[in-house]
């Protein structure tokens, strides 16, 4: 297929996480021999790229939505068009491809939970409620009950999960000294910080001989926490793999919106399970749909919890723990895995145009 994507950003992954989902897909698209054009807005000077040119895709740019329609031609014979949420002028955007595009039309949300948070208030600024039934793909980073909401609630035509992933030729496990018994990598967030205080930061100050990590952009400079939290700023995802396999147990915290609809996996948890790195997260509704309790995650809901984890569990027990995570992430949540959903699903919606189609001729 002729693919263009319209997206948040490929080239750099300074405070989203939505450039390493993009990578990874793009890269899997393109080894199954899909051509993709990914259109981004021009990286700021703050948000310079880590990524070069990619081999794996065309790539263009734009400063405005008005400099975006030099890629009407391209948008209007792709065979697929997929706009990604949190675009600036994403409404504007929505709605030309829209009206614009000949081929499938696809919405990928990868900021769900927020996504239906906002449509009960005045909605995103990124996507109008009224353009979600012109869409003839919805793609969700939730599923479960979500799915439903998108169709039932605001008219999705075919609303479809496509979760997070990981590439396995960037994460796997290495050998690294181990410098700490638990560590956490994800943008700061005001949601996430009452759990990370109660999960990892309590545990800390209560076991000062603990070494713990916290590493991700936007913190505030003094965070008040205990001298055994070591706090890195950003890591490009090529040092995400070393970050992980230089702790014991590494930290998952869902966001505020994930635990309220659950069936949000991160692709932090995906990155450390695949370096056989043992996650601790907290509870969310479907987690137990991704990973096995107590096999292939650790569950836990205060500091005592955590520290029961970091403690009591055994060498062989914890790289155990890591190994079957792996296996499962291997088997279900590769960037190969999510390709071959999209190309399902593109198929299943054919075949659903086709039936229409022949339903309309015997009708007539």
């Amino acid at each position: 297929m002729n693919i263009v994507i319209l997206g948040l950003s490929i080239t750099t992954s300074w405070g989203n996480g939505h450039a390493t989902t993009y990578r990874n897909l793009v890269r899997a698209l393109h080894a199954n021999a899909h051509r993709i054009l990914f259109l981004e807005r021009k990286p700021t000077q703050r948000t310079a790229p880590d990524l070069g040119e990619p081999d794996f895709c065309q790539l263009g740019t734009y400063a405005s939505f008005e400099q975006l329609r030099q890629y009407t031609e391209q948008v209007r014979e792709a065979d697929m068009v997929i706009v990604g949420s949190s675009l600036a002028e994403g409404n504007a955007i929505g709605k030309w491809v829209i009206e614009t595009a000949k081929g499938i039309k696809a919405f990928y949300d990868l900021d769900a939970p927020a996504t239906l948070t906002e449509l009960e208030g005045q909605g995103p600024t990124y996507l109008n409620a009224s353009l979600i039934p012109a869409f003839d793909l919805y793609l969700s980073c939730t599923g479960g009950p979500a799915l439903e909401l998108f169709e039932q609630k605001y008219g999705a035509r075919m609303a479809r999960p496509l979760y997070f992933s990981v590439d396995p030729t960037l994460y796997h496990q290495e050998y690294r000294e181990i410098k700490w018994d638990l560590g956490y990598l994800g943008t700061y967030s005001e949601d996430r910080q009452l759990t990370l205080q109660k999960l990892m930061v309590d545990a800390a100050a209560q076991w000062p001989a603990g070494r713990f990590a916290v590493a991700g952009t936007k913190y505030p400079e003094d965070m008040g926490w205990p001298g055994n939290i070591t706090m890195l700023h950003h890591l490009t995802p090529v040092e995400h793999r070393d970050f992980f396999n230089s702790q014991r147990f590494a930290l998952s915290i869902a966001r505020a919106g994930t635990s309220r609809f659950g069936y949000t996996p991160s692709m932090r948890l995906f990155e450390a399970a695949a370096c056989c790195t043992p996650v601790i997260s907290d509870y969310w509704e479907g987690i137990e749909t991704l990973f096995e309790p107590e096999s292939e995650i650790l569950i836990t809901k205060s500091a005592s919890e955590t520290l029961r984890y970091l403690r009591e569990i055994c060498t062989s027990e914890r790289k155990a723990i890591g190994m079957r995570a792996r296996r499962k992430v291997m088997a279900h949540h590769t960037a190969a895995h999510r390709a071959h959903e999209l190309e399902t699903y593109v198929g299943e919606l054919m075949t659903l145009d086709t039936s229409n189609e022949e339903q309309l001729e015997v009708i007539s």
